[in-house]
């Protein structure tokens, strides 16, 4: 209740400030916005009045093509009109005295070349429908100053966040992450970690990717997501300076981001370090299984309680350097770091019943650190040609690197029943290495100015390996290896492709098809056990979109692809993460899934933005997690297999409507139908059901600097092979302050006020047993956040407009089931 009324009091001065501001006599801009072409009058047209390259205030054309504005105090200005689907017009306004400036009939054209990229500054949508993806900018959303990068997720179409902060494309697990249009080892674990605690005020805008074009690899299943980070690489310098702090679950975090331009050279720097504690909760599991005739063992009922902890920290560091060696060729490079730590702490009291009386019993605690760290360095030569700024070669490396270390420790202790011989104290050690270089070449040949054709050549080399290690502590008190335990993993992997797109444009209608030929071969090794496994896949991968662009500003988009999942190295891995009653390891088996998507996507924008579509996706012999329990051990063990089929009937929408110019309001989601089906211990296994994700989001800002928010999400359950999760529901409220403008903001905000904890339970089922696993995280958190910008620039530095992009391997954090 207090953080509810400090909430209402900070709500109540804002709107009291709002109040007592007096404006001085100002005077008004007004004008006709006409087509050129049709010479009629367009609404909805944004006219943006900016000072100094700043955006001052707004307006939007009326029916009849009129706008208005009012209050504008004396000064020099420029006008800006703009639109999608229309040229930006700019035209110099002198206020000098207060009276109304009548601007008559202001006509604008619309754009013929949709090949090139048209950078707009000032107002603009923030969401953009293209051929082949939906484009959220990010920076034109005011919340981006008070939300994380994870936050604004959830308000992309076509993404979801759940209550636990997964992330899901198209309500599917399997996807891609890049970080400007190229991997990276900061995401390849667990995206949502670092999502959580990226500002996004350093991010520009975020691609989702539906349909693929050819010259991205051909991994994937639902796409893939593209975060652009914000540069501003201009000449002079610049750079920002964030603070943030989340309790009670969080902790203090920082980040920095410097540009530079001199001459030729342009440096773009950026830090962040983040540490975090998640105080105890609860969590349970109940396992129930079936009397085993056989072997003559009957009925279990296991039932553990326990608490746990964890703690950590992480920071990632990276630099993008560029040089204009002349007009038309461009070297650039960039070099990344990145690190994390993690802790977690538990104790555990568990009971095992058999025929209803007590058989075995202990209590126990534990101990886990996770350590890993990796780097990413590429570096990119561009070469123009002066018939035509569009056509391009580059030539690409890329070489990355990421290590982990894993231990683990377990200590049973009260036991009944419980021997110590057969079920030790133990203690677990993995040291995972992923090694990948890359080479890549792409050609773009733009034929006059409807036809654009590209190609390119690629070549992946990986090195993935795993070291682990077994220890049981015997009668003597001593931690001796278990070498039936024990091994060593080597996964080489080789991806050699080459691809070729072709864009045709016409007045109403884009057309996008290309194919991609891909060769993967892979040489998995267990050293310890001295077996081997030698496969070859080949794969021709084809893409197709259409647009088609009616009046009001309206398209139709239809897709079809298809993908490609390769397992990771850590689905592959066969090193067991061993708890009592418990365990679960990779696959070295896995084989890499074929699926099939098909899209139809209707975007209108006009005052706002509608986005509707309709997907379908199949695939056989897909990759599923899936859960068997031992009786004669009195353990449930899950692993990873391809089996069964998947198929998905989806649709999803988003809305974004200005209510008024300072009040913008939005709502989205998606629900999908799921049919899984595969094979369990020999046994067929079905299920099916309707998934779903929804989510809304009301934001105020006023010419004062103040900006409230408030938004709430709706997650269904989650549909596996084996059963399903419990639906989530959670809530916000976010203020901001302009302390100065554009360089100095505060911001707060309080996650799910009404509910401290979330609770997490998740469902398994299989032929002789049914277990029910149940944990709480805290829900409630209150973030505040200073930001701080400052510097100036002046003009643009060049930059690489193709670069190396592995999207060919499955993302982390994400579940393929659903």
């Amino acid at each position: 209740m207090r953080v509810l009324s400090i909430l209402l009091f900070l709500t109540c001065v804002c709107f009291y400030s709002v109040k007592a501001q007096v404006s001085p006599e100002t005077a008004s801009i007004k004008g006709i916005v006409i087509d050129s072409a049709s010479n009629k009058p367009q609404d909805y047209i944004t006219a943006a009045l900016k000072k100094d390259n700043a955006t001052v205030k707004t307006a939007l054309s009326k029916s009849d093509g009129s706008f208005q504005i009012d209050k504008v105090a004396p000064g020099n200005y420029t006008l800006v009109i703009v639109a999608m689907g229309f040229s930006p017009k700019n035209i110099p306004v002198n206020v000098k005295e207060a009276k109304s400036y009548d601007l008559g009939r202001i006509k604008v054209a619309g754009t013929t070349n949709n090949l090139a990229e048209v950078s707009v500054t000032a107002a603009r949508p923030i969401i953009k429908q293209d051929i082949d993806r939906i484009t959220y900018d990010i920076q034109a959303d005011p919340e981006s100053k008070v939300n994380t990068v994870l936050d604004m997720m959830r308000k992309i179409p076509l993404l979801s966040v759940d209550a636990e902060d997964k992330i899901q494309l198209k309500g599917s697990g399997s996807y891609k992450i890049l970080i400007n249009n190229k991997p990276s080892s900061l995401v390849a674990r667990n995206p949502s970690d670092v999502f959580r605690s990226m500002p996004a005020a350093n991010i520009e805008k975020i691609e989702v990717i539906t349909t693929p074009p050819a010259k991205y690899d051909s991994e994937g299943l639902a796409g893939i997501i593209n975060i652009i980070t914000k540069k501003n690489i201009d000449a002079g310098y610049n750079g920002n300076l964030n603070l943030r702090h989340s309790f009670p679950a969080g902790g203090p975090g920082g980040s920095g981001r410097i540009t530079v331009k001199q001459g030729k050279f342009g440096l773009s720097a950026f830090g962040m370090y983040n540490v975090f504690e998640n105080p105890g909760t609860v969590s349970r599991s109940e396992r129930t299984t079936t009397a085993n005739a056989l072997l003559g063992l009957p009925g279990t009922f296991l039932n553990q309680i326990g608490t746990s902890s964890n703690d950590g920290n992480s920071g990632y560091m990276s630099a993008e350097l560029s040089y204009e060696i002349d007009t038309l060729n461009l070297l650039s490079g960039d070099l990344s770091f990145n690190r994390y730590s993690f802790d977690n702490m538990s104790d555990l009291t568990s009971s095992l019943l058999q025929a209803s009386n007590p058989y075995q019993s202990y209590r126990s605690n534990s101990f886990s650190n996770n350590l890993g760290d990796g780097y990413d360095f590429s570096i990119n030569y561009q070469r123009g040609f002066k018939n035509n700024k569009n056509q391009l070669l580059t030539i690409s490396y890329r070489s990355s690197n990421y290590g982990g270390d894993a231990e683990s420790a377990y200590n049973i202790f009260d036991r009944f029943n419980y021997d110590p011989q057969a079920f030790p104290n133990y203690s677990q050690f993995n040291e995972e290495q992923q090694k990948e270089q890359t080479i890549q070449a792409d050609y773009v040949h733009p034929v006059g100015k409807k036809l654009n054709i590209e190609g390119g050549v690629k070549a992946i080399l990986r090195d993935n390996n795993s070291e682990f290690e077994y220890q049981g502590q015997n009668a003597n008190g001593d931690y001796v290896v278990d070498p039936s335990r024990t091994n060593n993993y080597n996964n080489n992997q080789n991806v050699y492709g080459i691809y070729n797109t072709y864009q045709y444009n016409l007045a109403d209608w884009g057309f996008k098809a290309g194919v991609r030929v891909e060769l993967t071969t892979i040489d998995a090794d267990f050293i310890s056990q001295s077996s081997n496994l030698n496969e070859e896949f080949f794969n021709v991968i084809p893409s197709v979109s259409v647009n088609r662009k009616f009046k009001n500003m309206s398209s139709l988009n239809f897709g079809y692809t298809q993908r490609i999942e390769r397992p990771g190295i850590w689905q592959l891995n066969p090193f067991v993460q061993r708890q009592p009653n418990f365990e679960s390891s990779g696959n070295p088996d896995l084989e890499p899934v074929l699926n099939n998507s098909f899209e139809l996507n209707y975007s209108k924008f006009k005052k706002g933005s509608i986005n509707i579509g309709l997907n379908y996706s199949f695939a056989n012999n897909t990759i599923q997690q899936v859960s068997s329990y031992l009786p004669e051990t009195e353990i449930t063990r899950s692993t990873f297999v391809n089996t069964g089929k998947d198929r998905k009937l989806g649709t999803n929408f988003n809305v974004n409507y200005p209510i008024l110019p300072t009040l913008n309001f939005s709502v989205g989601g998606n629900m999908n139908y799921v049919w899984l089906e595969g094979f369990v211990n020999g046994q067929t296994v079905s299920n099916d059901g309707l998934t779903g994700y929804t989510y809304g989001n009301l934001n105020y800002r006023h010419k004062s600097g103040w900006r409230l928010g408030s938004n709430f999400s709706y997650s269904s359950a989650w549909i596996t092979l084996q059963g399903s999760s419990r639906s989530r529901f959670s809530s916000g409220f976010s203020l901001g302050k302009d302390i100065i403008k554009d360089k100095l903001t505060f911001s707060g905000s309080i996650s799910n006020p009404f509910t401290k904890f979330m609770a997490w339970e998740n469902t398994t089922e299989g032929p002789n047993f049914s277990q029910r696993s149940y944990s709480e995280m805290y829900f409630r958190r209150v973030n505040v956040s200073l930001n701080w910008n400052f510097g100036k620039l002046k003009e643009s530095i060049k930059k690489n407009r193709r670069g190396i992009s592995n999207d060919d391997v499955k993302a982390g954090g994400g579940s393929g089931a659903n």
